[in-house]
């Protein structure tokens, strides 16, 4: 493929990746402001609890053919098939599976509500694998606009019916119900805009095949999950329903955040790195100019969320969240890099290095096990602080393995990211400063936001930055 053809395909990718992810949160923000004003921290609770089950589903359906399939040089319909037939016949012996163990979920959790929610709840891993193969087909094929469209039309529906039933006093039914119209929805869209039919052929050797490669990235997904949700089990364990609620609203507002970026950038990272898997200097000048508009985007972004949460959870779902704005700022701060861990992880699995993907997630996972249960006793901020700093540090981690891959030096990242972090780190902490003293929360959110976003832009263009210019151009050529 020549350069300028897979460089436009790139900055499309990127272009309809952040209209996606950043409609996305948009409505997620917009519709999770009335949920929030309407539903209780324990409403949040109770689903948050649940989470973890149906993300592990979720990832033994997948399997981490989704990943295999886009790595393949050329896939044939046979390998879309069986993976197809494979992912719902899993699914729905997970989904009965599950339905039987839900006395035993509540019983964990000493709530037994969760039973009939639970075997509600669990539905929607078994609908979405209906759209696995339609997703992976998009994905490959680099078509994110399509992929944008079916999202952004699902998230406005489902986020309605969620908002209406909470009104009627549906409670954390109306959470539920919410991801399991937005689940079918989303199935629908993709259906509709993928070529790629079924066919009644039940031939799994396909399976077999992919599965040395997949089986590793299962595994990684599955302690990926745990690793994301510790603290809802461990909070949900050894403390209540109120305190996963506050927990989970900081989480989703991270999320939000650091998802906006992470979804643009991942969209096109894993597709464009294994195109150039056998060029190792185009591939190394091709992260290098990703990771540096990663940083340039994710710092400023993620520092300034934790500069206005509190003004910013008070104004949307008023001061009974208050507690959970607290625990935002913090985790926000680790947000910051995980977009950045998003990237090395996409060349380790271009690369087809499954294995020390999984390696490396199996153990940041056991070593924040460890941590959170040795430290719940001293409270939700301190395991948030700790949790933050050891996801932080784990990038040398990840970058000792991608080195060995394309022989990126250390010293050229620190030189791409840096810069970057001390800038957006001078201008929220001028920022923070300058608005001190201001105690109305409107005025202090505007003039937080205003004065942080005018200050990075004026310094990075004064700075003469490559990739602030690169990204100028793009957005004037596209809106001409």
């Amino acid at each position: 493929m020549p350069e300028e053809t897979l460089k436009q395909k790139t900055a499309r990718g990127l272009f309809w990746g952040f209209i996606n992810n950043g409609s996305m949160q948009f409505l997620n923000l917009l519709f999770g402001i009335f949920l929030g004003r309407i539903l209780s921290p324990e409403d949040y609770g109770m689903v948050g609890m649940l989470t973890i089950f149906s993300l592990i589903a979720g990832s033994l359906q997948e399997s981490g053919f989704i990943a295999a399939l886009a790595n393949k040089k050329e896939v044939k319909h046979e390998e879309y098939n069986a993976v197809f037939w494979f992912s719902i016949s899993i699914s729905f012996c997970l989904y009965w599976i599950l339905f039987f163990l839900a006395p035993l979920i509540a019983d964990f959790y000493n709530e037994p509500k969760l039973i009939p929610l639970a075997r509600y709840a669990f539905l929607g891993f078994f609908i979405s694998s209906l759209g696995i193969i339609p997703s992976a087909y998009l994905f490959r094929t680099l078509q994110v606009r399509q992929r944008s469209i079916a999202t952004i039309l699902a998230l406005g529906l489902s986020g309605i019916v969620g908002v209406t039933l909470a009104f009627n006093g549906f409670s954390y039914w109306s959470l539920a119900t919410q991801s399991l119209v937005y689940i079918s929805i989303l199935t629908l869209c993709v259906w509709n805009v993928c070529p790629w039919r079924p066919t009644l052929q039940w031939n799994f050797r396909p399976i077999r095949e992919m599965l040395g490669f997949s089986s590793k990235l299962l595994l990684t997904n599955i302690f990926t999950h745990i690793n994301n949700n510790l603290f809802s089990v461990i909070l949900g364990r050894f403390y209540g329903e109120k305190e996963v609620g506050q927990f989970n609203q900081a989480n989703n507002w991270n999320y939000r955040g650091h998802s906006l970026i992470s979804g643009m950038v991942g969209g096109v990272a894993q597709p464009l790195f294994a195109q150039i898997n056998d060029e190792p200097e185009r591939q190394v000048r091709a992260f290098r100019k990703m990771l540096r508009f990663t940083a340039f985007i994710s710092f400023p972004a993620m520092l300034g969320l934790s500069l206005i949460a509190p003004e910013l959870i008070t104004i949307a779902i008023t001061d009974k969240w208050l507690e959970s704005a607290h625990i935002l700022q913090i985790l926000a701060i680790g947000g910051t890099f995980i977009p950045i861990a998003g990237l090395y992880t996409n060349l380790l699995i271009s690369k087809g290095k499954s294995n020390v993907y999984l390696g490396n997630t199996v153990a940041l996972g056991m070593l924040q096990l460890i941590l959170m249960l040795l430290l719940h006793p001293y409270g939700i901020y301190t395991m948030s602080c700790v949790y933050v700093c050891v996801n932080m540090l784990w990038l040398f981690v990840w970058h000792y393995f991608v080195y060995k891959e394309i022989r990126l030096n250390l010293w050229h990242v620190l030189k791409d990211i840096v810069p970057y972090a001390c800038i957006a780190l001078f201008v929220i902490g001028f920022t923070y400063w300058i608005t001190l003293k201001i105690e109305n929360i409107y005025l202090s959110i505007i003039v937080k936001t205003l004065l942080a976003a005018s200050l990075y832009t004026l310094i990075t263009w004064l700075s003469g930055s490559a990739t602030f210019k690169e990204c100028w151009g793009y957005l004037i050529k596209k809106k001409k």
